[in-house]
């Protein structure tokens, strides 16, 4: 079979050699042909159109930093040196940070695009040159392009740089700068190995040379630092040159809001001693610990009243100094006041918080304003009914609000025997760092831990293990703040969670447990952002959701036919599309129920329906309270001891 080339169309070869001068190449057979011969068409007859959108407009709508940030960054080096790791780690980097971005990676690019391309000199120069091509049209449609290749010629790398600087488009070079030799102790494929024995040829950097870059803009290494340290390094970069905002830098350590130094508490405490105070309710200070400590960052006292109405109103809060980025922060944190206090205490500079009459925080700059209560209870909780537990409270708070930076004068203790599990998102984030984790998950609980709940959180693990993460954490993270009466208090549950890991149900060597400070609102939907956004300040990437969480009944039973107050699939639907909680994959619930064949809880089969069980909590209460024992497999029996322990010696109503 043969192949002629239509010279009217203009033809070239892979030598750049048109095919009218080199008649020879229009009449090889295709098993003849050299790939390097291949005749490429060159069309004569286009002209190039214009975009109506400019890259200004692109800027303002793309994405969810305004302005223009199209680039390429383009990562060069020896196969195995780190390439795609570093490129797909910086691009989940930029998209939960809502930058456009794209990975384009070279072995994917050769399985689709560049498929009929080879490993010839004048084939990599038109494999690079295609991919230049790709990435600048990328990088003028206002996305990063991460493009991640060997290209070990130097002469096509300076042609993708041309491509990108005649369009007046950034490209920045990186070398991925790692050693031949651990290079290799890489190779999964084998690839090295077999060029080494002579099946593979023409090898880079084996039986091809790679040409080192001469002025690349950043050269990285993954052999002596990790890939989350290297691509810290494109992200500095990428700052300096004004593509990522400085509002949206990680900051290693949250800013915490009471002093390191006992000094320091002494000049707050005497500060405090001479202001006018405000005393707070246990509830109240308890917020103060959740603001102090970070977990409501970048927050940095209770809130003024713009930033209660973008709360209230959007679940958000603006961040960076032009307020071009959106942080999730969807409940109120508000310190309340009463007429007399706000006639009393308004103008001062600062005020003093009192709990129990000891000062805990110094109030700067205080701004008062009114609390219209039912708006706030429509909005945070679809209710005003006056017998839902966190409305109560509101309805019977001050009739203002005060807002300010905090001061605190020392970090908050409640000397319960529980102190050593409330870790702030700081010292989580080191201890993660110490375990080398590289994916986080959350579980919270404000219920008692059953079978059901180690199997989801085990099963979480297994996923994150085949999607390739090789040291999954999880963080075990009861809710430890104020909660409604007939639940079961935190110390019981403490104990229970400890019993789960004494028996080996969870593995203590990837599991910290720890206490979450903040107080249970019910807010449902609303709420449950909360509590995935103040586990994303402590370094959690993945979050699981359950069924209808900080859910709870209707006060009004007859309100709506379920008895529920929210859905029970919106909470999880709503963290789905909930802005500024891009950072976070979002873990839908597997129902697990008691399968009574199998004498044990296992994820809801629908189709063998008869054969499980719900075990509610009405009827695990009622088991616990009489003495009776649940189905063998539904808990660990030492945590339904301490469960059934507590119903069993509860005063009788």
């Amino acid at each position: 079979m043969f192949t002629q080339c239509a010279n009217s169309l203009g033809h070239y070869n892979n030598n750049n050699i048109p095919c009218a001068s080199s008649p020879e190449c229009c009449w090889l057979s295709n098993d003849e042909r050299k790939p390097s011969d291949e005749c490429l068409q060159v069309a004569t007859n286009v002209t190039e159109q214009k975009h109506h959108v400019t890259r200004e407009t692109r800027g303002k709508n793309l994405g969810l930093c305004r302005g223009f940030r199209g680039c390429t960054v383009w990562l060069t080096g020896l196969s195995g040196a780190g390439k795609t790791s570093i490129a797909f780690e910086l691009e989940a980097y930029l998209v939960s940070r809502g930058i456009p971005a794209y990975g384009l990676d070279g072995d994917n690019i050769r399985t689709g695009l560049n498929k009929n391309l080879g490993f010839t000199p004048a084939e990599r120069e038109e494999n690079i040159r295609r991919v230049g091509e790709v990435a600048k049209l990328f990088a003028d449609s206002g996305v990063v392009s991460i493009c991640s290749f060997v290209s070990p010629f130097a002469d096509d790398r300076e042609m993708a740089r041309k491509i990108h600087k005649d369009a007046g488009l950034k490209f920045y070079e990186i070398f991925v700068d790692t050693p031949l030799d651990v290079c290799e102790t890489r190779d999964v494929k084998g690839l090295y190995k077999k060029a080494r024995e002579g099946v593979i040829k023409g090898f880079t950097g084996i039986t091809q040379e790679y040409e080192r870059p001469h002025k690349p803009e950043l050269v990285v290494s993954t052999h002596e630092c990790t890939v989350q340290e290297s691509t810290q390094k494109l992200v500095t970069l990428l700052e300096q040159e004004g593509i990522i905002p400085r509002s949206l830098r990680d900051v290693d350590l949250l800013p915490e809001l009471y002093p390191s130094e006992s000094t320091a508490s002494d000049a707050l405490r005497h500060e405090a001693e001479s202001l006018k105070a405000l005393p707070i309710s246990t509830v109240e200070l308890q917020w103060v610990q959740v603001l102090s400590e970070g977990w409501a960052y970048p927050l940095r006292g209770f809130m003024r009243e713009d930033e209660y109405l973008q709360t209230l109103h959007f679940n958000t809060l603006q961040s960076g100094m032009d307020g071009s980025y959106r942080e999730n922060h969807s409940v109120p944190i508000v310190l309340s006041a009463t007429a007399a206090e706000k006639e009393r205490l308004d103008g001062v500079s600062a005020l003093t918080l009192t709990h129990e009459g000891k000062p805990v925080a110094i109030l700067r700059r205080p701004e008062f304003y009114f609390q219209r209560k039912e708006e706030r209870l429509a909005r945070q909780f679809g209710t005003s009914n006056p017998n839902h537990p966190y409305s109560k409270q509101v309805l019977e708070s001050g009739e203002y609000l005060v807002g300010g930076d905090l001061a605190v004068i020392e970090r908050i203790r409640w000397d319960d025997g529980l102190d050593q599990y409330r870790l702030t998102p700081n010292e989580l984030r080191r201890k993660f760092k110490e375990l080398n984790a590289d994916a986080i998950f959350a579980f919270q609980l404000r219920n008692p831990i059953h079978n059901g709940h180690a199997l989801l959180m085990q099963d979480t693990k297994r996923q994150l293990l085949e999607r390739g993460f090789k040291q999954p954490v999880l963080l075990l993270h009861p809710l430890g703040g104020w909660t409604k009466d007939d639940d079961v208090p935190l110390d019981v549950r403490m104990r229970q969670h400890q019993a789960v890991l004494d028996a080996g149900v969870l593995r203590r060597e990837d599991t910290v447990l720890a206490i979450f400070p903040s107080p249970m609102m019910y807010a449902g939907p609303t709420e449950v952002q909360w509590h995935a956004k103040a586990r994303m300040n402590a370094g959690a990437n993945f979050y699981i959701v359950g069924r209808d969480p900080a859910g709870m009944p209707h006060p009004d039973k007859g309100a709506y036919p379920d008895g529920n107050l929210y859905d029970a699939t919106h909470g999880a639907r709503v963290l789905k599309m909930a802005q500024g909680l891009d950072s976070m994959e979002i873990l839908p619930f597997r129902v697990a129920a008691y399968d009574n064949s199998a004498s044990r809880m296992a994820f809801f089969e629908p189709q063998r329906k008869d054969e499980f069980e719900f075990i509610s909590g009405t009827k695990m209460r009622t088991l616990a309270k009489t003495g009776a024992s649940p189905p063998v497999g539904f808990m660990e029996p030492e945590a339904w001891k301490i469960l059934a322990n507590y119903y069993q010696n509860l005063p009788q109503a």
